[in-house]
């Protein structure tokens, strides 16, 4: 049959640079749909607060294990004090401070990766390429399951760049793939009714992945080295923490609740201090449907599907009529089995990984781990939806070394633990900023900057085999574990415009939260402005900054950054010149390079441009300075960047996805160029002889 184009009965607004198709098989159209949070939490617009700025936290500088690349690291503090951050940058501009001395990327439309002038590209790694001993070579004419199983994944977001102990420029390439878009990935798709053999390749397609790649003159190469792995929507999973066991998770084929069958909908993610990598489950309700006319759950039951939008619906995908753990009918329970942060190491092949239930059950983008001068350990985590939360996890145990070579198997074993036993939190946040000058237009309030102070709010202490107690009245520990959001309703979180990565700084131990957007915010019915989501219908996000106590409940917090056209009065560049910067929309993934520059992926540019990768700076006359490092091809992501003195890496997710197109009449041949395929693929940058932007 001919393909219909998706925008012929497009809901999506427009304002993002995101093709409708992405929105229905990324998020399952969640912009269309009604916000899942109906909870009637108070926002700071309903509240005066006259709360004094409280003093400047610890973060002081750090040490940096190496485990990962730039971008991935972990951070541990020491007990110097950092220095105040100004909101303003009253000073002359300086030269661009080291990192950051590159000629910017102007915004464009190329069919290409446009990087800056004197560096060198080259792709890594692309959708379908081997990586398992056996597999063939990709033919987009002839894929199946078992070929894919070998071969990289669809739509890679994450990536962590690992140094593998005693190989010089060996490195493992750990990516999660995120999902599909059948329309792109088979000729003459027929989405009323995709076959078998379609589905095998999707679910194979799916999941994460892990490759060793050599550095060489040319960029990063693929090695098929013994670490390789895939892990895909069927490959067994432990499920550890409160929820294990209890009646939410239980299923017919799992009458334990302890072993999930795979993961999916995996975005961002991180390289803990230990080695392993991090990778969180958003987008996971978009695979769990019903027939029409299917009976309709208990109300409670209602209640907390609504709650993480899954619907009693034919899905896109239809996976459902393939595998009855997708029908919500015969496994009612395989959704709370999804939406954790997943752990995986790398190191060894065999292992299985690991939810920790102990983080909640939520749309995680991803969680990233800081550590504090005493080895405390920390876990932030965004919760990527509009109206969402952030949270934080503060561990009961410490760290072990595993070893320069991670061959400490009982260090690795320990460590594998962290994330199960400690306290889950959730952020609420205020400001002594009248509401009168939050009027939802984004203009700066007389002060000069949007600012406050926040608490976290406790909701789970989980301890070993599983115990643990609930932290909210009248919720149990289970319920709060799989039924996250429920709980940090009940305790009064700050609604957010869509928080998606979170990440400490190396440097400094300030976290930063980049806000995608919401273009519901200020609509009837929802929340209004408040200080740290200051603009109605917000189109092209923000970016916060914490100072936080990090093992406490209390916190400080500015707006970095409130993106959008630098000519607009609602948009605020840090009190740099705005004149000067690279126009900036829809902050996404984060990262950070050894000097301390906060870098910026984006995702759905509102600007009418393609999206790009951003180096910021975050401190003295240049701090709110942006520069366009890179820009991705036509209708893509630019997701998973990593940062190193000599080398930057970007997943190029979904080029060419476009309504008006598909895999039999593409918008982009990217990277192949010809009568090639567009391929999500992995794209290596550096500058011959030199190191990135230096």
């Amino acid at each position: 049959m001919a393909l219909v184009p998706l925008n012929l009965f497009a809901t999506h607004d427009g304002k993002s640079k995101r093709q409708h198709i992405t929105c229905v098989y990324k998020c399952g159209d969640a912009c269309s749909k009604p916000v899942p949070n109906r909870s009637d939490n108070e926002y700071f617009g309903d509240v005066v607060k006259s709360l004094s700025r409280r003093s400047m936290l610890q973060a002081g500088g750090v040490a940096v294990l190496a485990v990962g690349a730039g971008s991935v690291l972990a951070a541990c503090s020491n007990d110097s004090q950092p220095a105040a951050s100004s909101t303003s940058s009253s000073a002359a501009p300086a030269e661009p401070p080291p990192g950051m001395n590159f000629a910017s990327v102007a915004p464009n439309s190329e069919d290409a990766v446009v990087v800056a002038d004197g560096y060198q590209q080259a792709v890594v790694i692309s959708w379908g390429d081997p990586v398992l001993p056996g597999a063939p070579a990709f033919d987009v004419n002839n894929q199946t399951g078992d070929a894919q199983r070998g071969q990289f994944g669809f739509n890679n977001d994450f990536a962590g760049l690992l140094p593998i102990p005693g190989s010089r420029n060996r490195f493992l390439l750990v990516t999660n793939f995120e999902y599909v878009t059948p329309q792109f990935m088979f000729s003459g798709y027929d989405p009323d009714a995709p076959t078998r053999e379609q589905f095998d390749v999707e679910i194979a397609a799916v999941g994460m992945g892990v490759v060793e790649v050599e550095r060489t003159a040319d960029g990063l190469k693929p090695v098929m080295g013994r670490y390789n792995r895939r892990i895909t929507a069927d490959s067994p999973m432990t499920l550890t923490g409160p929820a294990v066991g209890s009646e939410f998770v239980k299923t017919a084929a799992d009458p334990e609740g302890r072993t999930v069958a795979g993961t999916f909908a995996n975005c961002a993610g991180g390289v803990t201090p230990w080695g392993t990598v991090l990778s969180g489950e958003e987008n996971f309700q978009d695979y769990f449907g019903a027939a029409e006319g299917s009976p309709a759950p208990a109300p409670v039951q209602a209640d907390r599907l609504d709650r993480y939008g899954v619907s009693l619906e034919p899905t896109e995908l239809k996976w459902e009529t393939f595998d009855p753990r997708f029908d919500l009918v015969a496994t009612p329970n395989e959704p709370n089995r999804f939406g954790y942060v997943v752990e995986l190491n790398p190191w060894d092949p065999n292992s299985a990984p690991v939810k920790h239930s102990a983080m909640g059950r939520l749309k995680h983008e991803g969680a990233n781990i800081y550590i504090t001068d005493d080895g405390t350990v920390v876990a932030y985590t965004g919760d990527d939806e509009r109206f969402d939360y952030m949270y934080k996890f503060v561990s009961s145990k410490k760290m072990q070394d595993p070893g320069p070579d991670m061959s400490n198997t009982a260090a690795m074993a320990h460590n594998m633990t962290i994330l199960d036993e400690g306290t889950l939190y959730v952020a609420k946040l205020s400001s002594d900023i009248p509401p009168s000058e939050i009027d939802g237009s984004g203009e700066l309030p007389p002060s000069g900057s949007f600012s406050g102070t926040g608490t976290w709010l406790p909701l789970l202490r989980s301890g070993p085999d599983g115990q643990a107690e609930s932290l909210v009245d009248g919720i149990t520990a289970q319920e709060v574990a799989v039924f996250t959001r429920m709980a940090a309703d009940k305790a009064g979180a700050t609604k957010m415009d869509r928080p998606e990565d979170f990440e400490a700084n190396p440097k400094t131990g300030k976290v930063y939260v980049a806000l995608t957007n919401n273009s519901k915010r200020g609509a009837p019915g929802e929340a209004g402005p408040d200080a740290a989501n200051p603009r109605n219908d917000n189109k092209s996000g923000q970016v916060l900054e914490i100072t936080d106590n990090h093992a406490g409940t209390d916190f400080t917090w500015d707006l970095l950054l409130v993106c959008g056209d630098p000519d607009a009065a609602d948009t605020y560049y840090g009190g740099f010149d705005k004149s000067k910067v690279s126009p900036i929309s829809c902050p996404d993934n984060l990262a950070f390079d050894s000097h301390g520059n906060l870098w910026i992926s984006t995702d759905g540019n509102a600007l009418d441009s393609n999206d790009g990768l951003f180096a910021v700076a975050l401190d003295g006359p240049n701090r709110g300075e942006v520069k366009q490092f890179l820009t991705v091809p036509l209708g893509a992501e630019t997701c998973g960047p990593v940062v190193t003195d000599d080398l930057v890496t970007v997943c190029v997710q979904h080029p060419g996805e476009n309504d008006e197109n598909s895999i039999d009449d593409p918008q982009s041949r990217w990277p192949e160029g010809g009568n090639g395929t567009a391929r999500p693929s992995v794209v290596a940058v550096w500058k011959n002889n030199g190191r990135i932007g230096v």
